[in-house]
């Protein structure tokens, strides 16, 4: 399909039914290349998210030197070089949308013996960089960015890199494994403390490959100069993709969903948290572990919601699904109000914005604040509605669709493809009437 304007048109009504898989966690998949990359030895993945996002990752080590089989069917092995093995791709490095792939690969490059930029599509070279430049340099790095903070990012290679104790302003995973990562090559001691937690899945997989972290509260240290050792990694299905079908499950009466082994990691369950608070039927089934994540199947019905408003705690915990939770709050009774949520203006949308004049298209009274929404719920009325490009923003008003009077028409969809690229396919098997053209 052609990539400039990808259209979802999703029929008014219905409900959710079934058992599905959700693909594979796509923050795992990116950390698992990585540091596959880097470990020696042989790293075998299973469940890896074939998305844009994690392949953007996967083909830059490639263009680095590393040899990578797959995937196929969700399984990849990577041939890892060591820390000190990568070498300098033949060209800047295009990463596509991926905001991940690039502040983590930024961690990385700033400590090797060669020179790389590090190039993004139009949403990504608008994206703040600052956040990893600054520590980086005072890490020793040398890091070129545009006037503003933004991508390209120019990396100067041959610096030696001192560990630094540094204070997040913003609780951001990205930003603490881009330093954790620049940590394993820098001279003494790395520490970073976040001001709220944060997904955790850099932490856990680096102790998975040999190397000692050590975290107190907020504060997640590590040493320089130590070896990561090739493992075995099982990645766990997406609780961001699964979110989705979790609020069209919720909203849309006589649903009954079951999706299959999803990462129920606790630094990304606010998604659940908040869904429950609002009512939601939501339980927890065949608990379990793959590796040092922990998984579960959730099932999900149809019920009444009501407004709340968010736990600020409950924020870093959910960032990533609030634009389906947007679409659960325009379905509920009564207001809901989130504030200290001002990250999700630089996400690869604003989406407090975009989703506040979608929501009104739809009829549906949003008000965007500084660093928050107050949606007051109501009737959904169809319409059509720009995504801006931005994944999450076109599946959550995918699932506006099922509380609708009549059809939804979504522009700009073709991003879907970096997280969930059987999105279309899992809606149809559940039950929805939603169709996919390009234009």
């Amino acid at each position: 399909m052609s990539k400039n304007n990808v259209v979802m048109t999703v029929a008014a009504g219905g409900c959710l039914q079934g058992e599905v898989p959700v693909p594979g966690d796509k923050s795992i998949s990116h950390r698992s290349v990585m540091l596959g990359a880097l470990a020696e030895g042989v790293t075998e993945i299973q469940g890896f998210l074939e998305g844009e996002d994690p392949m953007a990752t996967l083909q830059a080590f490639r263009a680095m030197g590393v040899r990578i089989e797959g995937p196929d069917q969700g399984q990849v092995v990577v041939h890892g070089v060591g820390l000190h093995g990568l070498r300098q791709p033949p060209r800047p490095l295009y990463l596509g949308n991926s905001g991940t792939s690039m502040r983590l690969l930024a961690g990385v490059l700033a400590a090797q013996s060669f020179d790389t930029t590090l190039l993004g599509d139009e949403s990504l070279s608008s994206r703040p960089m600052r956040r990893i430049t600054e520590p980086l340099a005072a890490m020793g790095a040398r890091i070129e960015s545009s006037d503003e903070g933004t991508p390209p990012l120019r990396i100067k290679g041959g610096q030696s890199l001192k560990g630094i104790d540094y204070e997040m302003p913003v609780a951001s995973a990205q930003v603490k494994s881009c330093l954790l990562l620049a940590g394993l090559y820098a001279e003494g001691r790395t520490c970073v403390t976040e001001p709220d937690p944060s997904r955790d899945h850099t932490e856990r997989m680096l102790q998975g490959f040999g190397y000692p972290v050590e975290r107190e509260g907020n504060r997640i240290c590590l040493q320089g100069g130590g070896r990561l050792r090739a493992m075995h990694i099982m990645v766990p299905g997406d609780i961001s993709s699964a979110a989705f079908f979790m609020v069209g499950a919720a909203i849309a009466r006589d649903s009954d969903v079951l999706l299959k082994n999803v990462g129920i990691n606790p630094t990304r369950t606010g998604v659940i948290d908040i869904l429950q608070q609002m009512g939601a039927d939501i339980t927890l089934e065949n608990e379990r572990r793959a590796g040092a994540e922990p998984v579960a199947d959730i099932r999900v019905k149809g019920s009444e919601l009501h407004g709340i408003e968010i736990p600020v705690e409950l924020v870093p915990l959910a960032i990533d699904e609030f634009p389906a939770l947007f679409v659960a709050a325009a379905c509920a009774e009564g207001e809901t109000v989130l504030t200290g949520a001002r990250e999700l203006r630089v996400k690869e949308s604003d989406r407090i914005q975009v989703m506040a004049d979608g929501l009104n298209e739809l009829g549906i009274s949003a008000r965007p604040t500084e660093d928050g929404i107050v949606i007051q719920g109501g009737e959904l009325r169809g319409g059509r509605v720009d995504s801006h490009g931005d994944h999450r923003v076109a599946m959550a008003f995918a699932m506006a669709g099922l509380r609708a009077s009549s059809p939804i028409v979504i522009d700009h969809c073709a991003n879907v493809k970096t997280s969930f690229p059987d999105f279309v396919a899992t809606a149809w098997r559940l039950g929805m009437n939603i169709k996919e053209t390009a234009w």
